[in-house]
C-alpha cells in the first residue's frame, strides 16, 4: 500500500466514524460582576469591606477523580475589580488544616501543593486563556493554555501580586491582576469573559474541584467554561515594560587537560535591553538590544550512551520561552534552541479576533546543524553568522478549529534554509478531531560542509506531511497518524532528527471511571505502528499493549509490553520489551517513582542484538516548608553475545532552600559513569569515562524581570588514565530591572 492509498483509508475511517459538526455548546453559568466597594490590600486576610459585596462564586463539583460529584471540602471564591485590578479571593474550608500541603517555593513550583486560582478567557472565543493560581502560601503559578492545539505553556510570566494564609478553617488567598497584565476587548461597554474558579485538593486522590461540571465526553475545556459579566470602563492600559539588565560572567579553563594549570579567565560584563510592548488589546512586540539570552537553569543531564538519534533539550531562555505556544504544529518545525548564540531579537506575537500571529527574528552568531537521517543523526556547531526568522499565522473557524501557515527562514555566508507550509485543525465532534500538516524545505550547505558530514551537494528540497485522528471520550479513545518526511526534508530552525520515512500508527483503548477501593480509574489499550524509508524498505514494525490506572496516595501506575521487528544497518532485529512505570505521593512532603525497561535492544555501535535493563528510581522528600531535595538514578546496562558491552550511571541530587516565596538558594550535583568493555567493541573505545557537573546559584525575583541571580558552576572529567579533574568552572551575576512607565 502506498502513501496516498494509506492517507484515503484513514480519511475514510475518520468521516465514516464521526459526523461531520460538533454539538452545540452547553449553556453555561453566568455571574455578574461589580466594581469593588473599597480599596482592597493583598494580605491574605479576607476583611475589606470589598469582599463582602463581590461575586459570590461556590465551587460545588469534583471533576477528578468524582465525576462531578459533590467535593469532600467547601470552598468560594470572590471575584471584583476597579479602574486598573482585577481582585480574585478564596476561601478554601478544610476540616483539618494540619494536612494542608503547602511549602515555600519558586514561582511556577508548588503545583504538587493545595491551591487555587482562576481560569481567565478574557475574549470568550474559547480558543485561549489565561491561568492564576496560588498556593496557601501565596506562592505564585501561572499559565497560558492554547485550547486549539491542546499546550499549556508555564513559562509564561506576568506581572501580579497574590498572599496567602492558613487559619483554623482552612486557608485564604488573595489576588491582585492588572489590566496591563491581560489582554482583552477595548471597548467603553460591559464586557463578557469566561472563566473557571479552580481547587486542588491532593490527600490520598489529587481532587479538582470547580464552579462548572465537565462533560468528559467533550474533549475541549474553555468551551465549557462559566460566564462573568461587567467590566464596564477599563482598559488594557499602556502595556509598556522595559528590562535592563546586566551580566558578567568569569570562565576558568584547564588548556592542557589534564596536567595544565587553570587558567583564569577575564569578567565579560554585557548590559542589555528588553522592551515589551502591547500594540493592541492583544498583540505583544518584544524587542532586544544586545540582548541577555543567557541561560541561568542547568539542563537536565541525559545519558548519551547507545542512542540512535540527537537528544533533545527544551528551552528555557526566557525570551524565546514567551508566546511559544503560537509557533506550535504538529510537525515540530520550531525549536528556538537552534539561535544558540544570538546578537538581537524582535518578536511578534498575539490574536485579534481569530486571528493568530506570531513572528521572530534573530541574528545569531553561531549555528547548530542537525544532519538527520531515517537511522539515526549527526550534529555540527559553526562560527557561522546566520540571520533567523519564522512567520507563524493561525486563523480560526467553527467553534473548535483552525487552519494556519508557517514560514522559517536560516541564511548565512554559503548555507541557507527555507521552509512553508500548511495546517489545520478541524474538530468534527466533540470528541473527534483531525489534524494536517504539509511542510516543503528547500536547502544548501557550504561545500565543505556538505562534504565532510554527507549531505547532498548544491540546492535540494523535499516535504514532509502529517495525518492525525483522534477520539477521546469518556469510555473510549482511539487515535490513527500518518506521517511522510522526503529524504531531502530539513527543517533547521525546528527539531526532527528523523527523515527519510514513511509511518502509520493505529490504536486505541477504554477506559474505566469509578472508584474501586481507592482505585479511581483504569485503561487498556494497544497499538501498531509500521515505518518505512521511501525505498520501501520496512525500518521498524511495532505491536504494543499498555494498562494503566489511577489508585491511592496519588498513585499512578503503567505496564507496557511490545513486539517489534527494526532493521539497522543492513540486519533485521527482532525483539520483545516491557516497561513498567509507577510513581506516588504518599504524603505531602514526600514523592516517589520508578521506571523499569527490560528487553531486546539493538547495539547501534557494532551493529548486533543485545538485552538492555534500565532502572530509573526518584525519590524528592521537603524537610519542612522551607527544604526540598530531590534525587534520581539511572542506571542502564547492554548485554551481547560474549558478555556485558557496558554498564552506565547517572546521578542527579538537587537541593533547595526556599526562604521566602521571593528569595532561594540552589544546589546542583550531577554525576555521569559508563564502563564498557573493549574487547567486545569493533572499534576502540575507553574503558571508562566520567563527568561531574556542579552548581550553586542563588536567586532572588521581587517579580518575573525584577531578578538577581549569582550562581558558580564547575565541570570535572575522568577516563581511565586519569582521575577526575576539573576542567572549567564559572562565576555568574545577572541583574535584571523590570520598569513600567
Amino acid at each position: 500500500m502506498n502513501g496516498k492509498s494509506r492517507i484515503a483509508c484513514i480519511l475514510l475511517l475518520v468521516f465514516t466514524c464521526a459526523p461531520f459538526a460538533a454539538r452545540g455548546a452547553q449553556e453555561r453559568p453566568a455571574h455578574r460582576v461589580e466594581r469593588a466597594a473599597s480599596e482592597i490590600t493583598v494580605d491574605g486576610v479576607l476583611d475589606e469591606a470589598a469582599w463582602q459585596k463581590a461575586a459570590k462564586i461556590e465551587l460545588k463539583y469534583e471533576t477528578r477523580p468524582g465525576e462531578n460529584t459533590l467535593p469532600a471540602v467547601a470552598t468560594e471564591a470572590f471575584v471584583t475589580y476597579d479602574a486598573g485590578h482585577l481582585y480574585v479571593a478564596f476561601r478554601a474550608h478544610d476540616p483539618q488544616p494540619s494536612a494542608i500541603r503547602a511549602h515555600v517555593s519558586d514561582r511556577d513550583n508548588a503545583f504538587n501543593d493545595d491551591f487555587v486560582g482562576i481560569v481567565l478567557d478574557t475574549f470568550d472565543d474559547q480558543r485561549r486563556a489565561f491561568e492564576f493560581f496560588v498556593n496557601p502560601l501565596g506562592v505564585q503559578m501561572d499559565l497560558f493554555m492554547d485550547d486549539v492545539s491542546g499546550n499549556e505553556d508555564s513559562t509564561w510570566d506576568a506581572i501580579w501580586n497574590a498572599a496567602g494564609r492558613i487559619n483554623e478553617d482552612g486557608y485564604t488567598v488573595e489576588i491582585a491582576i492588572p489590566f496591563s497584565s491581560l489582554r482583552f476587548p477595548r471597548t467603553e461597554g460591559e464586557q463578557t469573559w469566561s472563566f473557571d474558579a479552580l481547587r486542588f485538593y491532593p490527600r490520598s486522590q489529587r481532587a479538582r474541584i470547580s464552579d462548572h461540571p465537565l462533560d468528559r465526553n467533550v474533549s475541549c475545556y474553555l468551551c465549557q467554561d462559566s460566564k462573568m459579566t461587567g467590566f464596564s470602563g477599563i482598559t488594557p492600559g499602556r502595556n509598556l515594560e522595559l528590562a535592563p539588565t546586566v551580566t558578567a560572567t568569569r570562565t576558568d579553563q584547564r588548556q592542557d587537560f589534564p596536567s595544565g594549570p587553570l587558567r583564569e579567565g577575564g569578567v565579560k560584563s554585557e548590559p542589555g535591553l528588553t522592551a515589551k510592548w502591547g500594540v493592541t488589546p492583544n498583540l505583544t512586540l518584544n524587542a532586544a538590544l544586545n540582548p541577555d539570552f543567557s541561560q541561568v537553569e542547568a539542563d537536565a543531564a541525559q545519558l548519551n550512551v547507545n542512542t540512535q538519534f540527537a537528544l533533545f533539550f527544551p528551552e528555557k531562555r526566557p525570551f524565546f520561552l514567551e508566546g511559544a505556544d503560537f509557533f506550535s504544529t504538529p510537525f515540530n518545525a520550531v525549536f528556538t534552541r537552534n539561535v544558540a548564540s544570538p546578537s538581537w531579537g524582535v518578536k511578534l506575537t498575539g490574536k485579534e479576533e481569530k486571528n493568530a500571529i506570531g513572528v521572530f527574528a534573530a541574528r545569531d552568531d553561531r549555528t547548530n546543524l542537525l544532519f538527520p537521517g531515517n537511522s539515526g543523526s549527526s550534529s555540527a556547531s559553526l562560527g557561522l553568522q546566520t540571520t533567523d526568522a519564522v512567520l507563524r499565522y493561525r486563523r480560526d473557524f467553527g467553534s473548535s478549529s483552525a487552519v494556519g501557515v508557517l514560514f522559517t527562514d536560516r541564511q548565512g555566508d554559503g548555507y541557507m534554509n527555507h521552509l512553508a507550509g500548511i495546517d489545520g485543525l478541524y474538530r468534527m465532534t466533540d470528541s473527534d478531531r483531525v489534524r494536517l500538516q504539509f511542510l516543503r524545505s528547500q536547502t544548501g550547505y557550504p561545500h565543505a560542509v556538505a562534504t565532510e558530514f554527507g549531505q547532498p551537494l548544491g540546492t535540494f528540497s523535499d516535504s514532509a506531511y502529517q495525518i492525525a485522528y483522534n477520539h477521546d471520550s469518556r469510555d473510549w479513545f482511539a487515535f490513527g497518524r500518518y506521517e511522510n518526511v522526503g529524504r531531502g526534508f530539513r527543517a533547521d530552525m525546528g527539531f526532527l532528527p528523523r527523515v527519510d520515512y514513511n509511518f502509520l500508527l493505529a490504536g486505541g483503548g477504554h477506559v474505566w471511571n469509578g472508584n474501586w477501593r481507592g482505585f479511581t480509574r483504569a485503561s487498556l489499550s494497544s497499538d501498531w505502528d509500521r515505518r518505512e524509508d521511501q525505498r520501501g524498505q520496512r525500518l521498524e514494525q511495532l505491536v504494543e499493549v499498555t494498562a494503566d490506572c489511577n489508585g491511592p496516595r496519588q498513585s499512578f501506575t503503567s505496564l507496557n509490553v511490545a513486539r517489534r521487528d527494526r532493521f539497522f544497518n543492513g540486519a533485521t532485529f527482532r525483539d520483545t520489551f516491557s516497561s513498567l512505570y509507577s510513581e506516588m505521593q504518599p504524603s505531602g512532603d514526600l514523592f516517589l517513582s520508578l521506571s523499569l525497561n527490560y528487553g531486546g535492544e539493538i547495539d547501534f555501535v557494532n551493529t548486533r542484538a543485545g538485552d538492555l535493563v534500565q532502572i530509573s528510581p526518584t525519590v524528592r522528600y521537603d524537610l519542612g516548608r522551607h527544604l526540598r531535595t530531590q534525587l534520581s538514578h539511572v542506571y542502564q546496562r547492554l548485554d551481547v553475545r560474549g558478555g556485558e558491552l557496558f554498564t552506565a550511571n547517572l546521578t542527579q541530587l538537587s537541593t533547595v532552600y526556599q526562604l521566602n516565596v521571593r528569595t532561594f538558594l540552589r544546589a546542583i550535583l550531577q554525576y555521569t559513569d559508563v564502563q564498557r568493555n573493549p574487547a567486545l567493541y569493533l572499534a576502540a573505545v575507553d574503558k571508562k569515562t566520567a563527568a561531574l557537573f556542579g552548581q550553586l546559584l542563588f536567586s532572588y525575583k521581587l517579580n518575573p524581570q525584577t531578578v538577581l541571580f549569582l550562581g558558580y558552576s564547575d565541570t570535572s572529567a575522568a577516563d581511565q588514565r586519569i582521575d577526575l579533574t576539573r576542567t572549567d568552572r564559572t562565576f555568574f551575576l545577572k541583574l535584571g530591572y523590570a520598569w513600567v512607565p
